[in-house]
């Protein structure tokens, strides 16, 4: 899907480490396996035990975290950040996380994956009362609320303080002395913990431990706090109600935005994907002569879609991994262009085929129909279009950035309509009930892009319910 057109786009990435080396270099090697999850900026906040630097930057983290900029980072331990805009203004450099602020607790930062739904009506709230705010990000309302607590430690000040909030929350918080990671109780946003040989990593997706040189110990419960410091790692386990919480953890991360190589929501990637391949084509088979993925994200659900069809899979379209993020066009006709850039079609091994092209999802459909042409102009005789996941008919509140209900294609077209406007042969979908039975414990996750079902309510800057995006 292409970043410029498509509009789905990813949400952030989160990593701690608490150790006895430096953290700079380890947070670096972590922030790059999780640049997937966003690309706008990064940053990092690493401390000695006494005093706490940062440093961050629009960018993607090789520009950003440089050669020179680690090494002037000393500490053992510290957080860090990818950003891709959900809530606040995206390209402002105040909003590239971690946010650092002085309190009268001391120094403290915070690294936020998700969207808190009620952002807005604390922020109005806090603002009345005087507090200022020095970025437009729902992230820094989590710091305002540790700031105000008068609870003796971070521990009692955070719980304090998230207990206020809604919605998606995976967060790291840092002192000078401490880390602590926690979990929204609806578990919106995946966390794991992992150990290294002199201390331990917390982070958004199993990839990071993997570089880190981390073994998995286990992804932290929705409503866990997980505190790292000198003596440790200590566990505390949700309360007796957010243990009984309803769980919703977001299926996309399934679908798209986890890494294949990742272990996310206790199984692994590669596996979920190729089992929606599986069910995509007992519901929807074909007659064809090859299977095609769209990279990358979909190349593990396309080769689930040909193990079970039985028709072979070959590598119909390259990506070209190099497309620097200034490319986003402003007009249609440049987003054209900018498609061609990012795709090619093989030609060889398309002339005269009848193929299938799997994606893990259609959102405005303008990159799948540029897709289409592509392919047929390459030679393909016939184009049937599958899709590894239902029509998304709403957006997310949660820590995607989705466009708006109106623009989502499935919520203005029946499938038919959307296949004649792709151009394709025949279009076909998964169902929700398809997706269910591709992942484990099915009651767990949030599906409410395809089916309405929204599991928190979200509040506009007087405190009204609205589900309308945009």
């Amino acid at each position: 899907m292409g970043a410029w057109s498509e509009g789905l786009r990813e949400e952030c990435g989160v990593v701690g480490v608490y150790g006895r080396l430096p953290a700079a270099p380890r947070l670096y090697l972590g922030l790059n396996s999780l640049q997937h999850r966003g690309q706008e900026g990064a940053g990092i906040a690493v401390s000695d035990g006494e005093h706490m630097r940062s440093h961050k930057g629009i960018g993607l983290v090789n520009d950003v975290l440089t050669e020179p900029v680690v090494a002037s980072l000393p500490g053992a331990f510290g957080i860090g950040h990818n950003r891709y805009s959900t809530t606040g203004a995206s390209a402002r450099p105040e909003n590239v996380q971690p946010i650092v602020v002085d309190c009268r607790h001391g120094r403290l930062a915070v690294a936020h994956n998700g969207n808190l739904t009620n952002a807005r009506e604390l922020r109005r709230r806090m603002e009345e009362e005087g507090s200022i705010f020095q970025t437009t990000s729902d992230s820094e309302i989590v710091l305002h609320l540790i700031a105000r607590s008068r609870r003796g430690s971070m521990l009692e000040r955070a719980r304090e303080a998230l207990a206020a909030v809604r919605g998606a929350c995976t967060v790291l918080l840092m002192s000078e002395k401490e880390i602590l990671g926690y979990r929204d109780p609806f578990g919106f946003r995946p966390l794991c913990l992992g150990r290294l040989p002199d201390g331990y990593v917390l982070a958004s997706e199993t990839c990071a431990l993997d570089i880190m040189g981390a073994e998995l110990v286990r992804e932290i419960e929705p409503g866990e706090m997980v505190l790292l410091d000198a003596s440790g790692v200590h566990g505390v386990p949700p309360s007796p109600g957010e243990a009984d919480h309803p769980k919703a953890q977001c299926v996309f991360e399934q679908i798209y935005f986890s890494r294949p190589d990742s272990v996310v929501f206790g199984e692994s990637v590669d596996r979920v994907r190729r089992r929606l391949g599986h069910e995509l084509a007992r519901e929807h088979p074909a007659a064809a002569d090859m299977v095609i993925a769209v990279p990358d994200s979909s190349n593990s659900a396309g080769l689930g879609f040909a193990e079970e069809s039985g028709i072979p899979f070959e590598l119909g379209l390259i990506r070209n991994h190099y497309i620097g993020r200034t490319f986003i066009a402003p007009v249609q006709n440049q987003r054209d262009g900018g498609v061609k850039v990012k795709y090619n079609p093989v030609a060889a091994v398309l002339r005269g085929k009848r193929i299938v092209v799997v994606d893990d999802s259609i959102v405005r459909g303008t990159t799948s129909r540029l897709l289409v042409r592509m392919l047929f102009s390459a030679g393909a005789r016939e184009v049937h279009f599958r899709v590894s996941s239902p029509p998304m008919t709403g957006p997310c509140f949660y820590g995607i950035d989705t466009p708006k209900r109106s623009e989502l294609i499935a919520s203005q077209l029946s499938v038919p309509e959307i296949g004649e406007y792709l151009g394709v042969t025949s279009l076909g979908y998964l169902s929700l009930d398809g997706l269910r039975r591709a992942v484990a414990a099915p009651e767990r996750f949030c599906y409410a892009c395809f089916s309405g079902e929204y599991p928190v309510p979200v509040t506009d800057e007087v405190g009204r319910l609205t589900l309308e995006r945009g």
